[in-house]
């Protein structure tokens, strides 16, 4: 233990990956969740910008932090719905976007990456430090899946008020995942990619022409030569490869000390087998293990308003408080 038996049962369409996964990103209806965004300064004088709504019948002393993925921010539906569900049912949400993820570049060269955990822990301190909340939680997707599982086992000093975190179809290992998106079936999300990824170093180019130039990301063909000359230069590797060994949250998984679930669907054609450990699961009692047949990769869909993922979420964290 502890192993969790799952028990998500899709509606027959969304059994296949393709469909759950692009009909989750692209077409998915989500309730209006009103946000107020609130803008955080950082001491190397970047900044952050969180999006907050708020529980719908009272004041909360609860907070939810809920991480995007790869090329995300805090409108993308699967935010929106998760904060909507959490908001209704008491929860304040701090949808925390990602550097240069808010629709304004930021100041820095670096922007953000799966082990960036200092920025994560910079978000948890300002809202305990400077809101009324006695409780919080945090949730991650994707890429923000593998940064919240970084920085629960990397040995924080991580704040009392913390409860439980929720990972969502998390690519633990960085390196085995990205070759899983070479793979052919998964061409048209990683052409997407690469597409967005390059479109943001274009804008990034202008503002920082001495760091990177315009023929060395238009030569960038697929995610690792993205990772090789930008991520992991920006944020001080050597190189892509030393970026995804200290990145990947699978070498930290173990020491992982506050209850923790990871969903992670076995028809995720984006993740590797070794991205839901069962060894680890079963050694660690903090860390829960959930590994649906079906979801597809931050799918999970439902014939209702609500994702698998979104009640389990909910569930898991009510129960640990």
């Amino acid at each position: 233990m502890p192993i969790v038996e799952s028990t998500y049962i899709p509606p027959y369409i969304f059994r296949n990956y393709h469909i759950s996964t692009i009909y989750a990103a692209k077409l998915r209806s989500i309730k209006p969740v009103p946000q107020t965004r609130e803008r955080l300064k950082l001491e190397d004088g970047d900044f952050i910008d969180i999006d907050w709504s708020y529980a719908n019948s009272c004041s909360s002393n609860k907070v939810l932090v809920i991480l995007h993925g790869l090329d995300g921010n805090a409108q993308r539906p699967y935010v929106l719905g998760l904060a909507h569900h959490f908001n209704h049912h008491g929860w304040d949400v701090a949808a925390f976007n990602f550097r240069g993820c808010s629709g304004e570049i930021n100041k820095l060269y670096r922007s953000y990456n799966a082990g960036a955990s200092e920025d994560l822990n910079n978000v948890v301190t300002y809202i305990l430090s400077n809101k009324k909340y006695e409780t919080m939680a945090i949730n991650g997707f994707s890429l923000g899946a593998n940064l919240l599982l970084k920085y629960l086992g990397e040995g924080n000093d991580l704040p009392e008020e913390l409860k439980a975190a929720v990972a969502i179809s998390a690519p633990c290992d960085l390196y085995a995942s990205l070759k899983k998106l070479e793979e052919s079936r998964n061409w048209i999300y990683s052409t997407r990619f690469i597409m967005q990824l390059k479109k943001q170093l274009f804008l990034r180019e202008k503002h920082f022409p001495e760091e990177i130039t315009k023929k060395q990301i238009a030569n960038c063909s697929n995610l690792y030569e993205i990772d090789e000359l930008y991520t992991s230069q920006a944020h001080g590797y050597e190189n892509a490869l030393e970026y995804y060994e200290k990145s990947s949250a699978l070498s930290f998984l173990s020491n992982i000390k506050t209850p923790t679930l990871l969903i992670n669907a076995k028809n995720d054609g984006f993740l590797s087998e070794n991205s839901s450990p069962i060894d680890i699961a079963k050694s660690n009692p903090d860390f829960y293990l959930e590994t649906p047949e079906y979801g597809g990769h931050v799918g999970f869909l439902q014939n209702k308003d609500a994702t698998y993922t979104e009640e389990r979420a909910l569930e898991f964290i009510t129960y640990h408080l």
